[in-house]
């Protein structure tokens, strides 16, 4: 299974960064969204980062050059018809995303690999609604791509050993380390990381500290570069809302159950940094708590 081209579906703060890697490390992407002005933001995003890699001497300028070359962006699911590996990176929404395979499944060569840049859902289930489900995996890339160098890689049942093999050898071309996981909810990292996170915010919510010090707590106490409720501002906090969702219905324990609190934050909109606002107010030069 040699793969050339990758198509990656979503351009937002995943999709690019997937897309920045696949394109820096040789592979020809094309990048889809429906809308495009996400596109043109996805490719600015794309030429800052690549641009702080140069001047940090991490990569050189036709580094980058090459890399930009190595991208086309396009609305139109037709556009994937020569790809080798589909990556979708859509918001972590089940029927959004069974909705978009359904729908590349038609333009799609009958060799395409499909994956899923899910932090949380279940492979199996999503691969039996495509066409080729012994072909279907996730590829669970941390945030921010460029910088993280894990990826998880989760087979589902019906996952072929061949197709378990040329996604970690692709993942390895990509220069990142792979960590590979059972199906299950959240499979390994979210589902220590968002539990953590979720109690940091039951720790808010009954009052046992404020924002500022439960982050500090965290990061002079145990060594973390970021605070909990921090970190969930930069996650999202309606993908943590999601993922905590994912837990619950998957294990039916109620040490899963979302913070009340983190229900109301996203009922707001207040889903944090991507928003403006979540634990922290953004608006300003620099953030400060919401509450």
């Amino acid at each position: 299974m040699e793969i050339k081209e990758v198509g990656i579906i979503g351009s937002g703060q995943m999709g690019n960064g997937i897309a920045h890697v696949c394109a820096l490390s040789g592979y020809k992407v094309v990048l889809i969204d429906i809308a495009e002005e996400a596109l043109t933001n996805a490719i600015g995003t794309i030429k800052k980062n690549l641009k702080r890699q140069v001047e940090k001497e991490k990569i050189s300028q036709s580094d980058m050059d090459r890399a930009l070359s190595n991208i086309v962006t396009n609305t139109e699911s037709k556009a994937l018809k020569n790809a080798d590996l589909i990556i979708e990176a859509a918001t972590e929404n089940f029927d959004l995303k069974v909705k978009i395979f359904k729908g590349v499944l038609e333009y799609i060569k009958e060799s395409c690999l499909l994956s899923t840049n899910t932090s949380s859902m279940s492979i199996t289930k999503l691969a039996a609604n495509t066409d080729r489900p012994e072909r279907f995996i996730g590829l669970h890339f941390m945030n921010p791509v460029p910088v993280m160098k894990l990826v998880e890689i989760i087979p589902g049942i019906a996952t072929s050993d061949e197709m378990l093999e040329t996604t970690k050898s692709f993942a390895e071309s990509l220069g990142k380390t792979i960590a590979v996981a059972k199906d299950y909810p959240a499979f390994i990292a979210n589902r220590i990381l968002v539990p953590m996170i979720n109690e940091a915010i039951y720790s808010l919510y009954e009052g046992a500290g404020d924002i500022k010090s439960i982050d500090t707590a965290m990061k002079l106490g145990m060594g973390h570069p970021m605070g909990p409720l921090e970190l969930a501002d930069f996650v999202g906090l309606d993908t943590c809302l999601a993922i905590m969702n994912v837990l619950y219905e998957g294990f039916g324990d109620t040490k899963y159950s979302p913070c009340p609190l983190l229900v109301k934050y996203v009922e707001a909109g207040w889903y944090g940094v991507k928003s403006g606002k979540g634990f922290y107010d953004y608006s300003g030069a620099t953030p400060i708590p919401t509450k």
